[in-house]
């Protein structure tokens, strides 16, 4: 049956898992003013039920909740039934929370020294660790307040997952979207580690980031261009070298947004409804590679999942993270998204961002914790157990990372960054412009080059054409958060993980240095809309270089009407027809993109004219550097894809849901397992280009796989256990070690990019291939290298509904290597 949106309010308020929840309206956001949600006690905001449906209704209109008129034009997924089932999907309650252990001798010893540190704590001290101190309430975006008494000097939070939100003298490293196009776990923790240097040289105790719960659903994400791609595989890789890099920096990492967060479209009010065995081998993958590199912190997000909050679904945070994958850390809220007191503390989380009852603005007195916590452990609702448990976990954290010894205080104010008596301004930035450039370059994938156009080999006349080549006119620091119409040089996306630049090298910079150095001509217009301008300096030049870009973000902001999720997946500023009017005066016409995620190439792909196209993905500061880099050669282009690009929009298995009636509109995962690539390869369709592409300047050949038992392939060793008791060691352990080689054919050096994936027996019921493995390689030219690499339980095994546990599915499993996943080169069973 089809629910009234006042009878699926009433059944998701009933639920256990929602106890004192309250649907909150708002655009919640770390910078943005929203109305806020119920407290559990007397100094609430009220509203009678009538007047707050009636806002809820009138918040939904274009614009309030991250509506847009615009949108793919049909309707995605069907609101009901979801799995058969005409009910509301439903998260079942797990209590109580279980306490921190430490699944390793250091997280062990992090929790010994914080349970005796807190001895010294009193009650209302235990409290303050658990509460923000509030918008404004510090230099930070979120502060948890020194304790004097007991010598505890507090915590600052900080965006963003590619550099420190909102100070200066900052890296503004290449995005998450650009480190995971790399596909190289070094470059991946390198990245991390000098993010991680930079946030503890500012004295910035927990980094917001790295960004997991996105996972490219959709096409049209808003924030897809903050995590690493739409692989769960290649995001947990993305996660573990992540955490390790910035960890190993001295600063906590923090895995967000646990868990759904997949469109910026009613995130605060919509419902993600996923089935048990696609979470696990999809969503919650990266999350367990995250904990797995001892990630000290997770930020629970805005959304609901199974019509549950998620910062107040026992299931999410006390079974599946606490117990299954064994987290020893803190879970923090997203800022704002938490709903009520006494559930969100017993259903697992332990501190509340910014800490304030609403999110964000400065002044308020009143939180759902704070004294309300206080009170809620005095009687009884809390357990003064639970309370001890979050401040342990909070100073294990802490511990864990030797923060107790000589870290800066924080140098820079967030909310005030002129006031000289907050800002010290220390340059964080060393030489990292250095990875940051390695990155942004290994993350460039080139998509086609016909007719040796590229490399460049000192041209006699280039040009460079559209606003995307050139600088800001006003300055790169002139939209707040990155959130204006992109006339210049697209390099990050917008939100709040956007960050300052303290500089940032275009294209045509760069391009100027390098044509300057080779004595090549050089013209250029940045006029997008000036075709005329354009196709006259694209006439008799060796090569006409053509600039466009797509860009999104968070939905706090909307740009050309496209409030965080993007409405199309066309190229802004008209740059088809910018590539159309180029490419009709010059047959070597080079197609260069920045872009958030997927666009639209089918007008342009085949044309003849256009002899290369180069997606750069989002580059950060050494933009123009690492083009040049590619472009001419100095470094071969061995990024790929970490996605696939379709031929036309309803291809992908998912898109954003833009309008929709309903108080809680039910985002139903119906494609389950079946997510990009799987999704391309289950139903057939032929990809413009597929996950895993990317051109070389040479070429390699693949040979003489290989593969050798290393451990037992039985697992058999839940001996009657299921998850409920954790994930056990040995799943982890490997079975199988395979082995190939790689052969340089061509005639320079470079890096291949190899990919391993698995074809799983039909019975499993798993999608054709599943990535399991990949790096990225030096080889030099002519020369042969041998690759290994382990396959575990783990990576052999499906999830079991019935059994609650991962099993190894009978049958023969296959190997398959190659260069994407479409190009196998080299296929074998193990048995």
């Amino acid at each position: 049956m089809q629910l009234l949106p006042w009878v699926a309010l009433a059944l998701a308020l009933s639920f256990p898992t929602h106890t004192s929840a309250r649907f909150d309206s708002s655009q919640s956001s770390k910078g943005v003013q929203h109305r806020g949600a119920e407290v559990f006690y007397d100094d609430a905001y009220e509203e009678p039920f009538g007047a707050f449906l009636q806002a809820r209704q009138v918040d939904q209109g274009v614009g309030a909740d991250g509506q847009a008129e615009d949108g793919p034009g049909y309707q995605t997924v069907q609101p009901v039934p979801f799995q058969g089932s005409d009910e509301l999907p439903y998260s079942p309650p797990f209590y109580p929370t279980p306490k921190t252990q430490g699944r390793t001798e250091k997280w062990r010893t992090a929790i010994g020294k914080a349970r005796q540190y807190l001895k010294q704590f009193n009650q209302t001290e235990k409290v303050i660790l658990t509460t923000g101190a509030g918008w404004e309430s510090g230099q930070c975006v979120g502060n948890i307040s020194p304790i004097p008494r007991v010598g505890f000097p507090g915590l600052c939070l900080m965006d963003g997952p590619a550099g420190l939100r909102g100070a200066d003298r900052i890296t503004s490293f290449p995005d998450a979207i650009t480190a995971g196009a790399s596909f190289d776990k070094k470059l991946i923790y390198q990245r991390a580690l000098a993010l991680g240097k930079e946030f503890k040289k500012k004295g910035a105790n927990i980094w917001l980031g790295p960004m997991l719960g996105g996972l490219a659903r959709t096409a049209a994400g808003g924030r897809n261009w903050e995590g690493f791609s739409a692989d769960p595989y290649l995001t947990g890789e993305g996660a573990y070298w992540s955490v390790r890099g910035a960890q190993d920096a001295g600063v906590q990492a923090t895995l967000k947004h646990y868990i759904h967060n997949e469109q910026e479209h009613f995130r605060n009010t919509a419902s993600s409804n996923v089935d048990s065995r696609t979470e696990r081998e999809v969503y919650l993958h990266p999350f367990l590679r995250g904990v797995q590199a001892g990630a000290v912190s997770v930020m629970c997000s805005y959304n609901l999942v199974n019509n549950s909050w998620a910062c107040q679904n026992s299931e999410l945070l006390n079974n599946r993270l606490k117990t299954e994958l064994g987290f020893s850390g803190y879970v923090m809220s997203d800022w704002g998204a938490q709903h009520a007191g006494v559930a969100s503390a017993n259903a697992g989380l332990d501190m509340t961002m910014p800490g304030d009852l609403e999110c964000c603005y400065a002044g308020q007195n009143a939180s759902y914790w704070g004294r309300n916590l206080t009170m809620a452990v005095n009687n009884g609702s809390v357990a003064t157990t639970r309370l001890d448990d979050m401040a342990t976990r909070i100073l294990a954290g802490w511990y864990y990372l030797d923060q107790d010894q000589d870290f800066p205080k924080t140098n820079f104010d967030f909310f005030d960054p002129l006031n000289p008596e907050t800002n010290a301004h220390i340059d964080a930035t060393e030489d990292h412009d250095r990875i940051a450039r390695r990155v942004a370059a290994a993350g460039t994938v080139v998509l086609k080059n016909k007719k040796n156009a590229l490399p460049l080999r000192k041209p006699r006349k280039i040009a460079a054409i559209g606003s995307d080549a050139g600088p800001l006119y006003q300055g790169p620091n002139y939209w707040s958060d990155r959130g204006g119409w992109p006339y210049g040089t697209l390099a990050q996306g917008w939100g709040s993980g956007a960050n300052d630049y303290s500089y940032l090298i275009s294209p045509y910079e760069a391009l100027q240095a390098r044509a300057r150095k080779d004595r090549t001509a050089f013209n250029w217009n940045f006029d997008d809309f000036n075709y005329a301008q354009s196709q006259k300096v694209a006439t008799g030049v060796d090569a006409a270089i053509v600039f466009v870009s797509a860009d999104a973000g968070e939905n706090y902001i909307t740009v050309q009407g496209n409030a965080g999720d993007r409405n199309n997946l066309t190229l802004w500023n008209a740059g088809e027809e910018l590539i159309r009017n180029v490419s009709a005066v010059n047959n070597n016409t080079i197609v260069v993109i920045h872009s958030v995620g997927q666009v639209d190439l089918e007008s342009f792909v085949e044309n003849p004219n256009v002899t290369a196209i180069v997606w750069a993905n989002l580059p950060g500061s050494e933009s123009g550097n690492a083009l040049v880099d590619i472009l001419y050669g100095d470094v071969n282009p061995s990024g790929r894809l970490p996605y696939t690009i379709a031929k036309k929009r309803s291809d992908y298995s998912a898109d954003v849901i833009y309008n929709d009636p309903a108080i809680t509109p039910q985002i139903n995962y119906t494609e389950e397992l079946l997510i990009d690539y799987r999704h391309f390869d289950e139903k057939k369709i032929e990809p413009r280009y597929e996950f895993g592409f990317g051109l070389s300047y040479t070429s390699f050949a693949y040979s003489g796989v290989r593969w050798s038992q290393v451990g037992s392939w039985k697992n058999d060793d839940w001996n009657g256990k299921n998850t409920s008791s954790g994930l056990p060691d040995w799943l982890f352990q490997p079975v199988y070690q395979v082995e190939f080689e790689i052969t340089n054919n061509g005639g320079s050096d470079g890096h291949e990019v190899w990919q391993a994936y698995l074809e799983f027996p039909k019975s499993a019921g798993e999608p054709p291939k599943v990535l399991r493995a990949f790096d990225r390689v030096w080889v030099e030219r002519y020369k042969t290298v041998t690759v290994k690499f382990p396959l575990s339980h783990y990576d052999l095994s499906t999830w079991s509904n019935t059994k609650q546990r991962w099993l190894r599915p009978k049958g023969d499993i296959k190997v398959l290597i190659g260069a994407s996943s479409r190009k196998i080169k080299q296929t074998i069973s193990l048995y």
